[in-house]
């Protein structure tokens, strides 16, 4: 309950949020920036013209109901949509009002995540039942993708049945990890849960968030309390009544901002920047990407024709103040083709195609 809501927020994207089930038909997509507060810190130190934050692409889908994976609701729109999705925020209701309808008549965000995660179980089981019949009858062959294939679908089976989510599985063998994404089944995928709380409730102190802590504990997620009513008109402000508002709430930021990183971090990806006078900009790339990796986010030649790169810290800018006192400090570390890139370096990339 309040996804709409909590989208619109994060995107600006006005897609319809109103309170009735299966508001939401069709996906609505909309781009999120990810709060960096090192951009401003770059933008103190270096002139720019525009400085732009890295972005995830959110897509807002239709809810799911007890019997999704049998059609209910709008469980086949829904099964195929996630589907196509890297990670899940699965925002769940944790408030109580007289006037906004539950599907289930009353709040249980435990109970509700049950619900969702069940469905899930199921739809995926579903789909490996039938992959591994046909991967049995393929094994003839001796193809050794297909045994892969074969085996990773049998590990799937036996955790499905025991309603284990497959995010919680070992999946550090490479051919394995491959074979899994491939087959695009729901429970691999990691998920966040945002318990949308009322205006005048504590999480800390609330029971709801506590419930669903100890849950999701156990499942392997992450929670981030959100009022969505309160994020919602937070972002209908400029910056100044914003922070405004912000300050007589006693909020640091903006609880959206905790959710955009909180996905961040859920789909293994951090920043690098770029800083000139032109742009200073925040690329995004996978943890443990190396520096042609990185360089290809910003243009394929860069990567094809890698020669170095120059790396230096935001602290290195913080202490030294100008990039060329950073040079005559020694603290310009130039870095060949075997780097693995750390989250917040700024670079320069040297290529020649």
């Amino acid at each position: 309950m309040g996804k709409s809501t909590l989208f619109n927020a994060l995107t600006a994207a006005k897609a319809d949020a109103n309170n009735y089930p299966f508001c939401t038909i069709e996906p609505n997509v909309g781009i999120v920036p990810i709060p960096d507060p090192r951009l401003a810190i770059i933008n103190r130190h270096i002139t720019t013209k525009e400085v732009v934050p890295a972005v995830l692409h959110c897509v807002d889908i239709a809810g799911l109901v007890r019997g999704a994976h049998k059609g209910e609701g709008l469980g086949n729109q829904f099964l195929s949509h996630i589907r196509e999705v890297e990670a899940i925020l699965h925002v769940v209701r944790g408030f109580e009002d007289d006037d906004v309808t539950h599907v289930d008549a009353h709040v249980d965000p435990v109970r509700d995540i049950e619900t969702i995660e069940t469905e899930l179980l199921l739809a995926d089981l579903q789909v490996v039942d039938n992959a591994l019949e046909r991967g049995r009858k393929n094994l003839r062959g001796g193809d050794e993708e297909t045994a892969v294939r074969v085996r990773v679908l049998e590990r799937c089976q036996t955790a499905l049945h025991a309603g284990q989510p497959l995010r919680t599985l070992d999946w550090s063998v490479p051919v394995e990890r491959k074979a899994l994404r491939a087959l695009g089944l729901i429970t691999a995928k990691p998920v966040c849960y945002i318990a949308n709380i009322g205006e005048d409730e504590t999480p800390d102190t609330h029971p709801a968030i506590t419930a669903m802590r100890e849950y999701v504990r156990q499942h392997d997620g992450e929670v981030v309390p959100v009022c969505a009513r309160i994020e919602s008109e937070l972002a209908e402000l400029d910056a100044d009544e914003r922070a405004e508002m912000l300050a007589a709430l006693d909020m640091p930021e903006p609880a959206l901002d905790r959710v955009a990183r909180a996905a961040y971090r859920l789909l293994g990806l951090q920043s690098y920047f770029t800083a000139g006078p032109k742009q200073i900009r925040a690329w995004t790339i996978p943890c443990g990407a190396t520096a042609p990796q990185a360089a290809g986010t910003i243009h394929t030649d860069f990567e094809r024709g890698f020669i170095r790169v120059e790396v230096y810290t935001v602290d290195d800018l913080v202490q030294h103040q100008t990039e060329a006192a950073i040079k005559a400090a020694g603290r310009m570390r130039l870095e060949g083709k075997q780097y693995i890139m750390q989250d917040g370096d700024v670079c320069h990339f040297l290529f020649n195609v």
